[in-house]
């Protein structure tokens, strides 16, 4: 995948597994590239090629503090994944609904009357 479509748009973006660890990594708080690396199995160079990615897409921001780079996540951004999986959710919960439906008619079905 071309770097210009993976930052296009947050879709591309987490369709990588490695960025979505960095993502699990920042959701407990904002943390300096360092202290990601000490928490996933990846070079320092990887987790900032990856942050970068991130940055452009808005699901991360990035404050200096003297030499360090602090990450945090901004799941604002995130807004147009979950309106899409939303539709989804929904139909899954449609489909779990009708199944409830159906198991207690069976199960009013076998009872004694």
């Amino acid at each position: 995948m071309a770097r210009s479509s993976a930052t296009s748009d947050v879709f591309n973006a987490v369709a990588e597994v490695h960025r979505r660890d960095i993502l699990d990594a920042l959701i407990t708080g904002e943390k300096a590239v360092g202290a990601i690396v000490n928490d996933l199995p990846m070079s320092q160079p990887q987790v900032s090629k990856h942050l970068r990615v991130l940055s452009d897409v808005g699901l991360v921001r990035c404050r200096a503090d003297g030499r360090r780079r602090l990450y945090r996540l901004d799941p604002e951004h995130l807004r147009p994944l979950h309106e899409w999986l939303a539709k989804y959710e929904q139909a899954w919960n449609d489909r779990l609904d009708r199944l409830d439906d159906y198991l207690a008619e069976i199960q009013g079905q076998g009872e004694p009357q």
